[in-house]
């Protein structure tokens, strides 16, 4: 705040739960049944479901969204 940048009242990272909410909608199938896969794969997948990627590889997935993605997925959900 001290440089006048905006302070967030929350955060904006996603959690587990959000990115596998977000699998869902988008059709990239996670597996459910145990613990939630990683966050860099649940990332890759969705990147590659929106065609943002080109396979769901979790080491090529960014470590957040950025906003032309998050646009993108917004687009596919609707």
């Amino acid at each position: 705040m001290a440089v006048g940048r905006f302070e967030r009242e929350e955060s904006a990272a996603f959690t587990k739960e959000d990115l596998a909410a977000i699998c869902d909608a988008v059709g990239y199938e996670i597996d459910t049944s145990g613990r939630l896969p990683p966050k860099a794969e649940m990332r890759a997948g969705i990147l590659w479901k929106i065609g943002a990627l080109e396979d769901d590889n979790a080491e090529e997935a960014p470590s957040s969204f950025r906003k032309d993605e998050l646009k993108a997925i917004e687009t596919a959900v609707q």
